[in-house]
């Protein structure tokens, strides 16, 4: 649905879920050079993955990983026609988005922030939190006044006496 192909399918059976990449160091291992012998674009778990065993299996892999969430949030993302629908994915993708941020912290800060241009200044990643923190806000005040809209439509369909009629 979302336009990949798929080219092999891989599984493991664990007793327990390793806290650093979800797979053993083998699998990951056999991973890698599956993705670099097949020349594989991206990695798809079907599986939910927290942000530290995200960012370690795509230095491990050195392509694009994805989790389950992430895949079905760019599916409704690429079908998402109405204004409000599309308002709804965007806010998703960055609630999804926000504790993933990662490194470009202290070599990327603003150097000079700050009074009397002491201290290291503003990080990229504080910055980035901030741009989408004030992103998030300003969707969903978008989406209250997009839901106010369609209820006045509603109130002023229902308001008029004609007929309404369904086929299925």
């Amino acid at each position: 649905s979302a336009g990949a192909r798929v080219v092999r399918r891989v599984t493991q059976t664990r007793p327990s879920m390793d806290a650093a990449t979800l797979l053993g160091s083998g699998k990951v291992e056999e991973l890698r050079a599956r993705v670099q012998a097949e020349n594989v674009e991206a990695v798809i778990f079907d599986q939910e993955l927290t942000p530290t065993q995200l960012r370690n299996l795509q230095r491990r892999l050195d392509v694009k990983v994805l989790d389950r969430t992430q895949l079905i949030l760019d599916i409704f993302a690429s079908r998402a026609r109405t204004s409000e629908g599309q308002l709804q994915v965007e806010l998703a993708q960055l609630n999804y988005l926000l504790p993933r941020l990662t490194g470009r912290g202290t070599q990327m800060s603003r150097l000079g922030g700050g009074i009397g241009t002491r201290g290291p200044g503003e990080t990229q990643l504080e910055t980035d939190r901030r741009r989408i923190g004030s992103r998030i806000a300003k969707l969903k005040a978008e989406i209250e006044r997009v839901r106010a809209t369609r209820g006045v439509q509603r109130s002023q369909r229902q308001a008029v006496p004609l007929s309404t009629i369904s086929l299925v």
